[in-house]
Formats: structure tokens, sequence, C-alpha cells
């Protein structure tokens, strides 16, 4: 079948009362952004849907665009046909004969929005089965478990026809809940973590902690690579801030205290992420930890990590396995690039045996007796490289005081 049309479901934001209308916008917007090269398709907004005329633009590239859009719940291919039964019931059959193979049972579900229409809901589901079971030799009605629906939805503007219903990603609109900034380490947790923060509606910013000479230039590509990818998800550029750690990292493995380094590294990154994020407007950090993984991410360790910060830190990943991460990471096509063995800060002076149950006292003792430490911090804030990184290509180096993209 050639579909006339595309019928866009949103996700779990249509609870959200008087906010509903301005996350409908958000999501047009998004639609019309991801869909700017398809000049033909014509968008259009109902309440709580989106239907795409296609007018001849090709479905199956329209689609795997649409699949990666935040807010988008599912969406199907449909016919567009005049409130005519005649009509309706060869589109019904010919929407059952363009499936890619033929189904052993079915079932027809009418919706009737035009109330003037001269069928009732059950007589269109006899009317439009009997058409079909007539046209169609072996193909038999089962209610309860059919293997497709055939829905028909008499609208006051036509009759919408169609089988299919495609999941898409669901979630909420980008940037519709506000902005954070993402703890990007270039490993596998951290960019699934973005992602899952995206998708709740978040807009992030990222930054990366570096420490060259001790860290490669290829090191710093591969984050790029990551924020690129993550960006194809925002369909907008994503701000990426580059960190220069290495005093604070060099200061910080001379403290003589061997077991503290990575509690004492993370949260120093954390103050300097919170110090960017007040820049920039964010009203959150999103960290990749994930329950018990590494000797950082046991509850003690995040307990005192995480008091080094004011501002919420979300751990979207704090309860999946490993397993989980991964099939994320391979969904949305980060793990090859996350895998690649270009060493990052957090894998620098790793001590043999990391505190897994640090103390606070302690901790805060060693950081007050690292001579200017502050000091570092505060340089390692007004120091940091911004870029705009776009789906595409890798713009020059920016300024970070640009606004917003919304």
């Amino acid at each position: 079948m050639n579909p006339d049309m595309i019928l866009i479901r949103f996700g779990e934001f249509t609870m959200k009362g008087k906010n509903r209308d301005r996350f409908d916008k958000r999501m047009v917007e998004q639609v019309r952004r991801s869909l700017r090269s398809f000049v033909r398709a014509e968008i259009t907004r109902t309440y709580g849907r989106i239907y795409i005329t296609l007018n001849g633009e090709p479905y199956e590239e329209i689609a795997v665009k649409l699949k990666d859009i935040f807010g988008i719940a599912t969406f199907s291919p449909i016919r567009k046909v005049a409130n005519d039964l005649e009509a309706i019931r060869s589109a019904a059959l010919e929407v059952m004969q363009a499936l890619p193979s033929q189904p052993a049972t079915f079932k027809v579900s009418t919706k009737r929005v035009e109330k003037q229409f001269p069928h009732d809901t059950q007589e269109m589901n006899h009317l439009v089965g009997g058409h079909v079971l007539r046209e169609t030799p072996g193909l038999k009605v089962n209610v309860r478990e059919p293997e497709v629906e055939l829905r028909v939805e008499i609208q006051p503007e036509g009759t919408y026809v169609f089988s299919s219903v495609v999941q898409a990603a669901g979630g909420f609109p980008y940037g519709t809940n506000g902005k954070a900034m993402l703890l990007l380490s270039g490993g596998i947790d951290s960019p699934v973590a973005g992602y899952l923060a995206m998708r709740q509606g978040l807009e992030i910013e990222a930054v990366h902690f570096h420490s060259y000479p001790f860290t490669s230039d290829k090191a710093k590509e591969k984050v790029i690579d990551l924020v690129r990818r993550l960006s194809h998800y925002s369909g907008v550029p994503i701000k990426l801030h580059l960190v220069s750690f290495t005093d604070i990292q060099s200061a910080l493995a001379q403290s003589g205290q061997d077991p503290l380094i990575i509690t004492l590294m993370r949260r120093s990154m954390l103050r300097i992420a919170e110090r960017i994020a007040e820049q920039v407007g964010a009203f959150g950090l999103v960290s990749g930890d994930s329950l018990g993984q590494v000797a950082s991410q046991t509850l003690g360790s995040m307990n005192v990590i995480g008091r080094s910060a004011q501002l919420p830190l979300l751990r979207p990943l704090i309860t999946m396995d490993k397993n989980e991460i991964i099939r994320i990471a391979r969904q949305i096509d980060t793990f090859e690039t996350s895998i690649l063995p270009f060493e990052d800060c957090c894998t620098l002076f790793v001590p043999k045996s990391p505190s897994t149950n640090p103390n606070l006292a302690i901790v805060e003792q060693t950081e007050q007796a690292i001579a200017g430490l502050e000091d570092m911090i505060t340089e390692a804030v007004s120091s940091v490289e911004v870029m705009r990184i776009t789906p595409e290509v890798r713009s020059a180096v920016e300024t970070a005081g640009e606004d917003s993209w919304f």
C-alpha cells in the first residue's frame, strides 16, 4: 500500500493538562525540523495528534526519521478517503491486500467521531469486515487475538483506514522539561544516560574532562562523535564543554590518599559541572552511574560524591544492569564509539584498591589540605572550551554565552 498520510500519536506528555498546548506545539516544531528535507510533505495538528500528508514523498524514509523523535509514541501509514461506505470498504480491502503476508485472522475496529455518518460503530465493523472476508478466501475473524487489526476512523474531514502501528521513541518532546548538564566520560554508560534524560524532555549540554597530555586528541574526537550522535536525537545542536582537568587531577594524585582519588576526582568534577550549569541556566546534573558497577558507584561512594553538588543529580541508569545499558547503547548507535580504546581522565591514576565506602569527613579534610584546589576549580571553569556539535559537522569553537535554542 502506498499511504496518503501518516498519523502520529503523542506519548505520555498528553496527560500534562494546562501545558498540553505548549507540548503539542513543540512536537510540531520537532517534526517539521526533522522532515525539512521532504519539501512536499504537509504537517497539520489536531488535538493530541499530527497528520503528515505525503504528497508523493517516500513513506519509508520519513518513517525512519519519525522513529527517533522524542514525544512520538506511535505512528501509522494511513489511507484517507471520503466519508462514504463504498470508498471506506474499498480502502480497507486495499490495506489488507497490501500486507507483507496474508494473515489468517483479523478484526475491524471502527471509531466514529463524525456522528452524522449514517452507520454506527458495530454496523461499520460488520459492513467493512464482511466485504474484506468476501474478497479474501481463507481469512477469518478473531475479535480477541487477531493477527491484524484493521482500523477505521471516521472523522468530520474524512475517514482514515490503516492496520500498522509503528513504535517510536516515546517520552517527552525535547527541551520541554528544562535543561541539565550531562557528565560525559566517553564510556558506554554516560551517552545512554544522556539519551534517556533527553527522552524525558531534558535539553542537555555535555561536559567532558580531559587531562592533556595524559589523554589524547583521539579521546576528544571520540567524545565529539558521541555528542554528535546524541544531537541526532535532539534534532538541534548540543553544546560540549571541554574542561582541562590536568592540574586538578595531578594535585589529587599527590594528596597521599590513593584509595580516595576516584572519590576526590568525581567531587571536583561535580563542582565544576555545577558551576557551568549555573552559567548556562541548567537546573540539574546527569551522570551515568549504575549502582554497584564500580567502586565509585556503591551507595556509600555515591552519597559522598553527590554531597559536593547542590543541584539535583539525576542518574537514569541507577538500577540497570550492564546488559541493559549495552542493549540501549547498541540501539542508539553509541556502543561502537564508546568502546574505542582511547583513555579518558577517569582511567588515569586509578588506585589498586579504591575505597567503596569513603568517609565524608576524611574526604573533606583531604580537600581542604590540597593547596589551591578551589583556585584550580575556578580556573578550570573559566578556561572551558565550548563546541557546538550538530549531527552533520562539528563547528568552530564558540563562547559559552549563546542563548538556548528555544
